[in-house]
């Protein structure tokens, strides 16, 4: 007897406002897969750190794209702590990946559309078999533009400034809130802007401004939208 239809969640938004968070709640509550495409390109941060591809602040593009092929990226399913982990060319990078440094470097190349193609082409390999809850600033537009259930997640920079703040503390990194912030409206500015596959709201996305809710609440309203679309049917194959 077949069990009930698979769908693939879209979960668009800026950073820091709770999208992982979110996502993750979803795959666990319906038996998902959840991928982390925000980890992907810092994952590919962290390739450009280690092998000395940024000087002066500025990245040496023509060396990063003479290189896409030996980045490897994939997640697997820690045992010990119950999540998922990044692997890049097979070393488990979750927490180098977490860092400001990473964080920083991220802006330089998530614009570039080489980067993207690539990690796009990954993601949706990934979602071929449907079960998939992704997190990003493109899926429900580039990636997954037929995803059964779009969200678009909003919170104000401050709010999502703290959020990150306190995140980093309870992780023992030594930061101040202020470049915490600087860094938010720093990567809202590339997001949005950019040429390459920007953040933008897809017209059949469903918004939630997380900027006054709890966990819980933002839980409720995202699983009222999924519910609805199982209940419903599943029309897209």
């Amino acid at each position: 007897m077949d069990g009930p239809p698979r769908i693939n969640i879209a979960v668009d938004g800026f950073s820091s406002c709770g999208k992982s968070t979110l996502a993750k709640q979803l795959a666990h509550q319906l038996g998902y897969t959840y991928i982390d495409s925000g980890a992907m390109y810092r994952a590919v941060a962290l390739f450009v750190i280690e092998n000395g591809l940024v000087h002066e602040g500025r990245l040496e593009r023509e060396a990063l794209l003479a290189r896409l092929d030996d980045i490897r990226i994939h997640f697997e399913h820690d045992p010990d702590s119950g999540r998922s982990i990044t692997l890049l060319n097979g070393r488990n990078v979750e927490r180098q990946i977490r860092g400001m440094e990473v964080s920083r470097y991220v802006t330089l190349v998530s614009p570039v559309p080489e980067v993207r193609a690539k990690l796009v082409k990954l993601q949706q390999h990934m979602g071929e078999g449907r079960g998939v809850v992704m997190d990003g600033r493109d899926i429900g537009t580039v990636v997954f533009p037929d995803a059964d259930v779009k969200l678009y997640m909003t919170a104000r920079p401050e709010v999502r400034a703290r959020r990150r703040f306190r995140e980093l503390k309870a992780r023992g990194v030594e930061v101040d809130y202020a470049s915490v912030l600087e860094n938010i409206e720093r990567r809202d500015e590339d997001d949005t802007k950019r040429a390459a596959d920007p953040l933008i709201k897809a017209p059949d996305a469903i918004e939630i401004d997380n900027s006054d809710l709890t966990e819980q609440e933002q839980f409720a309203l995202a699983m009222e939208a999924v519910e609805k679309v199982l209940a419903g049917g599943v029309k897209r194959t």
